[in-house]
C-alpha cells in the first residue's frame, strides 16, 4: 500500500466509526478538539497528524485500534529459569521456639 492509500483507508476508517456512533462531523470536531474542516479533509483522504489522529480516536472511543502498537514484555528462557532458582521452597516459622536447644534429652 502506498501513504497515500493508507491514509485514504484512515479517513474512511474515521467516517465509518463516526457514522456508526451517529455524530456528525461537528459533533465530532468539539468532542475531538478539532476544527469541523479538519474532520472533512481527514474523511476525503486529507493527511492526518499522529497527534490528531490520536484525538479523533479517542473521541470514537476506539484507541483499541493502537492495541499493536504496544509492548509486551518477554524474558528469555534462561533468565525465567534462574527466577525460578532463587524463588524460595520452604517457609520457616519465626516466632516458633527452637524446642532442640531446651530439651537436650536429660
Amino acid at each position: 500500500m502506498t501513504d497515500a492509500t493508507i491514509v485514504q483507508a484512515i479517513g474512511r476508517f474515521i467516517k465509518q466509526k463516526r457514522l456508526q456512533a451517529n455524530k456528525t462531523q461537528s459533533q465530532l470536531a468539539k468532542e475531538a478538539g478539532l476544527n469541523p474542516f479538519t474532520i472533512s479533509q481527514i474523511e476525503n483522504g486529507g493527511s492526518v497528524t499522529l497527534s490528531t489522529l490520536i484525538q479523533l480516536l479517542r473521541a470514537l472511543d476506539v484507541l483499541y485500534v493502537l492495541d499493536n502498537f504496544r509492548m509486551i514484555e518477554e524474558i528469555s528462557p534462561i533468565q525465567y529459569a534462574k527466577m525460578q532458582k532463587n524463588k524460595r521452597q520452604r517457609a520457616r516459622n519465626k516466632n516458633k521456639p527452637d524446642t532442640l536447644k531446651d530439651n537436650i534429652g536429660w
